[in-house]
């Protein structure tokens, strides 16, 4: 629940006539499966490979590494696999055609795939004056759009090097884990927030630094281990289920229609269907 009294009103020092501002209060919010029931790193394989940047094999690996990511998750070790192989992937693309592509098909893409849960929670948060701050390990050029889709005026990211408008492949700011605890003590040291009184949002457990810096950690959809340490210490716990997931291989006519493509979208469904079953049977209570 927000308390839309915890921004404080202006006071007044003793004996002065000098107006004291309170001490702000912020909301940090995960992006993947915390605000979208999707991953934003992976969201957009469709649309590289329709504007030629990618190969049809890569948005196989794409649809794939998504599949299950959004069926298991990714743990420390997956996650740095996956910033890897993206900024690999992204080494020499042009800086505003990767915009261009963010944003011009956002609304297909992403919009419907936002939690109303999270936007009207976002929205509650943003009504009693706090700040809202979206921290991603998802580079700036795909979740800003998102931001501006939700009202939300701050993001903190994965920031990627670029030169001559083109992506070099390094990482200048990897925003996961320890390194989001450290912006939001950056961001707390310029904005003067109150962590006491601020809200941190997530659904894995690498954001557990990001969650015990603030006094009111919430749980979102949250993994094992993270549901196990919010249960334990007796954090809010949250079940976003509007909408559903969703996850799209690429079709048979975008990727070509050759035996080895349509094998290998055979075996992804298959996949898919084994990975989802194995992940319930491993969240079932014993």
């Amino acid at each position: 629940m927000v308390d839309s009294n915890e921004h404080g009103a202006l006071a007044r020092r003793p004996g002065t006539d000098v107006v004291l501002a309170p001490h702000r209060v912020a909301a940090f919010f995960d992006l993947d499966k915390t605000i979208i029931a999707t991953s934003s790193a992976f969201a957009y394989g469709k649309e590289f490979l329709n504007s030629g940047l990618i190969t049809p094999v890569e948005a196989l690996q794409m649809s794939m590494a998504k599949a299950t990511y959004m069926f298991a998750g990714h743990s420390d070790g997956q996650m740095d696999a996956t910033r890897d192989q993206l900024t690999q992937m992204v080494t020499g693309w042009d800086v505003e055609q990767v915009k261009a592509i963010a944003e011009e098909t956002m609304q297909q893409v992403v919009t419907p795939t936002i939690y109303s849960e999270a936007r009207a929670l976002i929205d509650q948060h943003i009504a009693a004056g706090h700040d809202v701050v979206i921290i991603s390990a998802s580079a700036r050029e795909l979740v800003e759009p998102i931001a501006r889709e939700l009202g939300v005026e701050h993001v903190v990211s994965t920031e990627l090097a670029k030169e001559d408008g083109k992506f070099t492949g390094e990482i200048t700011f990897y925003c996961k884990g320890a390194a989001k605890a450290q912006a939001i003590m950056d961001l707390t040291a310029r904005r003067g927030y109150d962590l006491s009184r601020s809200y941190a949002y997530s659904d894995s457990a690498v954001d557990l630094p990001m969650l015990e810096a603030v006094g009111h950690p919430n749980a979102v959809n949250p993994d094992r281990a993270l549901r196990k340490v919010a249960t334990d210490k007796g954090w809010e716990i949250h079940s976003f289920r509007n909408p559903v997931p969703l996850f799209q291989l690429p079709t048979g006519k975008e990727l070509g229609k050759t035996t080895g493509v349509v094998a290998a979208l055979a075996a992804a469904a298959a996949g898919g269907i084994w990975l989802a079953k194995k992940y319930r049977e491993d969240e079932s209570p014993t």
